[in-house]
């Protein structure tokens, strides 16, 4: 029987868990930052910081950094989605809701972050999709659509990737640039470096 994407994200030990999701976290980062300059709202270098502040912990787990008063930072620049009238409100609510579920993991509060930060990316590809139809889309029609593909597609080489290889600061610092380097979001919105 073959597991579904979930079931083997869920079988990922902590510090891989981690690395898939700021893997994850990073392609939907770029939501956040347009969200914000757009809107004027949030501030798009925390939603940067407490991010990289994670990979470093990957990339290194004896550096340690205080969880609670990151997410009490994180709690500052979530938006309320009914002081926008705008799509991009909901994408940048997701990441928010991403770095909190991580961050939430480092105090033991939450036992499987990656899964829900998984199903959070999906969830922003999903309501992206139905957001620019022009028509209404029935489920088979959203999962064959290229973006989604594209998103089940890249969770599941980011899975094998973190589930086959040795974590070392190398291979952690590589994934990280290489997707800074490919840059579009799980939208397929690009931002462009000021």
């Amino acid at each position: 029987m073959k597991l579904n994407t979930f079931a083997m994200i869920r079988d990922l030990a902590r510090p891989k868990d981690m690395l898939f999701s700021c893997a994850l976290m990073q392609r939907m980062l770029p939501s956040y930052q347009l969200f914000s300059e757009a809107s004027e709202f949030g501030d798009p270098q925390i939603a940067q910081n407490v991010l990289d502040l994670i990979w470093e912990w990957c990339a290194t787990p004896k550096n340690k950094f205080n969880a609670t008063v990151q997410a009490e930072k994180v709690e500052e620049i979530i938006p309320d989605i009914a002081n926008f009238d705008s799509f991009g409100v909901y994408p940048a609510l997701d990441y928010c809701m991403a770095l909190s579920c991580a961050l939430q993991a480092f105090n033991q509060e939450h036992e499987q972050p990656a899964v829900t930060i998984a199903k959070l990316s999906q969830g922003s590809v999903e309501a992206y999709i139905l957001a620019t139809a022009e028509q209404e889309l029935t489920s088979q029609e959203i999962k064959e659509h290229p973006l989604m593909v594209f998103e089940i597609e890249t969770q599941m080489s980011l899975l094998s990737y973190c589930r086959d290889n040795k974590m070392t600061k190398d291979l952690v610092t590589q994934l990280k640039a290489d997707l800074i380097r490919q840059n579009p979001s799980n939208l397929g919105l690009e931002v462009t470096e000021k």
